[in-house]
């Protein structure tokens, strides 16, 4: 759970690549990162940052 929580404030903070915090985050394995992330969170990374990211925050607020 640690490492999925520490997953989570990177796709939400950071652009980098889901594979790097996969490794970041302790991960060997992105793809069984992913499952697991999905598992827990209940999305994939990806779509995970796009709908929490700051980045989404801030384009939502520009429309």
């Amino acid at each position: 759970m640690l490492r999925i929580e520490k997953a989570r404030r990177q796709l939400e903070l950071t652009p980098k690549p889901v594979n790097e915090i996969a490794w970041a985050v302790g991960y060997e394995d992105p793809t069984a990162f992913r499952r697991i992330f999905l598992r827990i969170v209940g999305l994939p990374p990806g779509e995970y940052r796009k709908r929490f990211s700051v980045e989404a925050a801030r384009q939502a607020l520009e429309r």
